[in-house]
């Protein structure tokens, strides 16, 4: 396998840093780390990005995420190793990855899930997460990274 091109944020000058420095923010947030790695996880899964499904799942493990977990993540709803309140965050995280899925885009009833568990600062740290990944996912699959390549 072989990228088309470079990550087209290692490509510009100052993108990757720029990108970098939201990413770090969304761990300030007060979400557990191990919850924002499961949603990177999970959206980089439905988007078939395999370098970010590659390092997102070396990072959640480095973070203390369970072999177990991990491989539950893409059938979460199934599995009962998930809290309510990462039920409603990986909910979050599928429909916002989802968006065309829904002429509303995320329903009321996913969000308001999401909201019951999470602060304010919570739910935007989780859907910064969710922004960034989709960016990663789309900047990565376009040009055909390849997983693992990066380390």
């Amino acid at each position: 396998m072989q990228a088309r091109m470079k990550n087209p944020a290692m490509v510009l000058p100052g993108a990757m840093t720029a990108i970098q420095d939201l990413y770090k923010a969304t761990y300030t947030g007060g979400v557990p780390q191990t919850t924002l790695e499961l949603l990177h996880l999970r959206a980089s899964q439905i988007n078939g990005c395999s370098a970010c499904v590659d390092a997102g799942a070396k990072s959640a493990r480095k973070a203390g995420e369970t072999d177990e977990r991990l491989f539950a993540v893409a059938a979460w709803r199934e599995s009962p190793y998930f809290s309510d309140a990462e039920r409603a965050a990986l909910a979050l995280a599928e429909s916002a990855t989802r968006l065309a899925d829904d002429l509303n885009g995320v329903p009321d009833e996913i969000w308001d899930a999401a909201a019951a568990h999470y602060t304010e600062e919570q739910l935007a740290a989780i859907v910064l997460m969710i922004g960034i990944t989709n960016l990663f996912n789309r900047l990565n699959a376009t040009t055909r990274q390849v997983a693992g390549a990066w380390g």
